[in-house]
């Protein structure tokens, strides 16, 4: 009798250890490492994170798009619309992330000030929130590495590229969201919407000839803050995805820069159409109304043919807002094309696909958004 009690006590101790082993095993097949978007390998645990916190520009509206928004456990100041205290240079332009979760961000303890005026983690902070993962916008190796060594858990950083939406980097950085937050379905659900919408704009527009393209210049892009009429691209990504000739084809600067004015003087014979972004309203207006002449060699002027788009940089891009401005874009260009395209319910859509909520009333609605998508004239800058 004693050695069948040893005997069930030893075989109760194998099968124990074996059940050990078993779970160590799935714990290490859970485990992965994976590649970040500014090249670092990090060890991560997919599925598993409970408690996030999104820091540096653009993060937190990323992991919006994709994430559970109930495991965020500290916002950066700038998201968080009840504070007196914190960085508002962006308050009057519409982030639609925030104007969806706005509540949720308020809600939450701080992890860092966030901002262009803040460009580094808050250690600190982070860590009184208690997060299982970051997801960061600062794309410096060394100082996420050093980071992640602090707070002892994985720093995640992302990256979108020049292109912003229109970049292969934007599907790589959602991809990568959704698998770490066991999201991929929702990931791939965004990503397929996007390629629709653009294949779409290609469908519309690929057989107009080039004699019937107008030459369209884009202004008033921010580049580390708000510019002029003078601030364009000559590689405007939302122009290509819409076959639209640009005005500003010999610029030799690359992304955002600005031109002369003897040289925006010498295009304007060339310029039917001219479109300004939002954000650059309030320094163009106080330039109008000191120079109402500023404008009279410019042929989209004189014809009635200046347009507003939204404002799409706030904190790094709003990738829904550039999205949609390719679309009202491509409808003001090639008005016969997209008759049947209602900005309005585009936008909502759009938002609809990206956050889950129609936003056009609301981001119209915005003091740095003027009433929405719209033709200007010389009452709207006096």
């Amino acid at each position: 009798m004693k050695t069948n009690r040893i005997l069930a006590f030893v075989l109760s101790v194998l099968l124990l250890l074996s059940l050990c082993a078993c779970g160590d095993t799935n714990a290490d097949s859970a485990a992965a490492t994976v590649t970040d978007m500014i090249g670092r390998e990090v060890a991560v645990t997919p599925g598993s994170y409970k408690r996030v916190v999104c820091i540096g520009a653009g993060a937190l509206r990323m992991y919006s798009y994709v994430g559970d928004l109930s495991l965020l456990c500290g916002v950066e100041d700038i998201d968080n619309p009840t504070l007196a205290d914190r960085p508002a240079m962006f308050d009057g332009v519409a982030r639609p992330y925030v104007l969806s979760y706005g509540d949720t961000f308020a809600a939450l303890p701080s992890c860092g000030a966030g901002g262009p005026n803040a460009q580094a983690a808050e250690a600190e902070k982070i860590l009184s929130c208690a997060p299982d993962i970051v997801i960061s916008e600062y794309e410096d190796a060394d100082k996420a590495d050093a980071l992640q060594e602090q707070l002892g858990v994985p720093v995640i950083t992302l990256k979108t590229g020049p292109n912003g939406i229109f970049d292969a980097a934007f599907g790589d950085s959602m991809r990568l969201l959704g698998m770490l937050f066991d999201a991929a379905d929702r990931a791939d659900a965004l990503l397929s919407f996007v390629d629709d919408q653009l294949a779409e704009l290609r469908r519309r527009t690929a057989d107009i000839p080039d004699a019937d393209k107008p030459a369209v210049y884009i202004c008033g892009l921010g580049n580390w803050g708000t510019a002029d009429h003078l601030m364009t691209s000559r590689h405007y990504a939302p122009f290509a995805a819409a076959n639209i000739r640009n005005a500003v084809t010999a610029l030799d600067a690359p992304g955002v820069a600005p031109i002369e004015k003897e040289a925006f003087a010498a295009l304007g014979k060339d310029m039917d159409i001219m479109v300004i972004d939002a954000a650059a309203v309030k320094n163009i207006a106080p330039l109008y109304q000191a120079d109402p002449a500023m404008f009279d060699a410019c042929k989209a002027w004189q014809n009635g043919q200046v347009y507003l788009q939204m404002a799409y940089n706030a904190y790094y891009t709003n990738y829904e807002i550039s999205l949609m401005n390719a679309w009202f874009v491509a409808k003001t260009v090639y008005p016969d094309a997209f008759a049947d395209i209602d900005m309005t319910a585009k936008t909502n859509e759009i938002t609809r696909a990206f956050l889950g909520q129609e936003l056009a009333e609301q981001i119209f609605a915005c003091p740095a958004s003027f009433g929405g998508y719209q033709k200007l004239d010389a009452a709207f800058f006096s």
